[in-house]
């Protein structure tokens, strides 16, 4: 039997590497290389241009003391439970009702999955028209004849952020939804006919059973949404650039105002480096829980 020669063997080992390797020298430099960049220049002194003078821990104090980014840092809160929550409620519900194979499923997917083809360019202007007052729902509702009706929430400081969670929402709702209806499909139907046999009603099974056993999923949604909350940035400037004011600013918003618009760029960069550790923040527990499940699986 002819065994191959050593130059095949080494090529057929070289060859994925040398393909693999751009990628990955792209991304050590574009990636890891502007993380540690933007670190070094959160701790200097630059403003419109960068500078490379060590200044400490400067532009933190100064960040923690800016009233804005508490704004923000409030705002995503906010923005981030109501996002989170709704999405989840929302998609499980969805997705449980497209569980009872219903008819025309494949159309109310599509349905309930278009948002997610679309940006957030395209969703915020989309909101932006349909909460403006002059414009949207207030003024249909007062050409029906309730003239005395408001709904004045993009323009409202107290309530705009609440435009963002509406929009967001509607965005993401299908995505979770996906994910929970290939949860639901993986589930062994012998576990629900058991149940149905001892007598236990369909919504008891779901909230007993089906919903307990559906914990990955839970976990793997709040994973992807709080990063989408984290660096939610297109949706905030296109449906309310972050005002009125700064009352519906998010940090991602805030970096952008300070870094590129502002010239206070080292400021810019320690605001950057917080979300930075937001996000890590989630992912660290989410790979240390992935990597002890896997150890002792």
């Amino acid at each position: 039997m002819h065994r191959p020669s050593r130059f095949m063997t080494y090529l057929e080992t070289a060859l994925p590497k040398a393909v693999v390797a751009p990628s990955m020298a792209a991304m050590v430099v574009f990636i890891y290389g502007f993380i540690i960049w933007t670190a070094w220049i959160s701790m200097s002194k630059s403003t419109f241009l960068p500078t490379y003078d060590w200044a400490g821990l400067i532009q933190y104090v100064k960040l923690f003391n800016n009233e804005r980014w508490w704004v923000a840092c409030r705002n995503l809160l906010v923005f981030g439970g109501l996002f989170i929550s709704f999405c989840i409620v929302f998609g499980l519900f969805l997705a449980i009702l497209l569980d009872q194979r219903i008819r025309l499923e494949g159309a109310l997917r599509t349905i309930y999955l278009y948002p997610l083809a679309l940006s957030f360019v395209v969703t915020g202007t989309a909101w932006k028209w349909i909460l403006n007052p002059g414009l949207g729902i207030e003024r249909l509702v007062r050409e029906m004849g309730f003239a005395e009706f408001t709904f004045d929430w993009l323009v409202n400081s107290e309530m705009s952020i609440y435009c963002v969670v509406i929009a967001g929402v509607w965005q993401s709702t299908g995505f979770v939804m996906a994910l929970f209806l290939a949860g639901l499909r993986g589930i062994d139907d012998a576990i629900i006919k058991a149940a149905q046999v001892d007598g236990a009603s369909l919504p008891r099974i779901y909230w007993k059973i089906i919903i307990p056993s559906l914990r990955p999923v839970f976990f793997s949604a709040v994973i992807i949404l709080t990063h989408i909350a984290i660096k939610s940035f297109d949706l905030v400037v296109v449906l309310t650039r972050g005002g009125p004011g700064y009352a519906s600013d998010l940090p991602a918003t805030f970096m952008y105002a300070f870094a590129f618009t502002r010239g206070r760029l080292g400021l810019g960069a320690a605001s950057a480096m917080m979300m930075f550790f937001m996000v890590m923040a989630i992912i660290v527990p989410y790979l240390y829980s992935e990597l002890r499940r896997k150890r002792h699986a």
